[in-house]
């Protein structure tokens, strides 16, 4: 989490969205868009783990079913 805030491109290529990495770093690279970048990659690695979290609960309720 800290990664997305203080370098939030890097939060995006190491995921291996590198596309999405590389227009964020176009956001940061102005003053005034780095805060919005930094929220951005911190809501989509929040989003990116819950999701994970999601499909794990998922496959676990389908393996108790059977």
């Amino acid at each position: 989490m800290l990664l997305a805030i203080l370098l939030p491109f890097l939060s995006f290529i190491v995921r291996g969205k590198i596309l999405t990495g590389i227009i964020c770093f176009l956001l940061q690279i102005t003053i005034l868009g780095w805060i919005p970048a930094a929220i951005w990659a911190a809501l989509s690695l929040s989003n990116a783990r819950a999701e994970k979290r999601n499909n794990k609960l998922i496959k676990a309720i389908r393996e108790n079913r059977n």
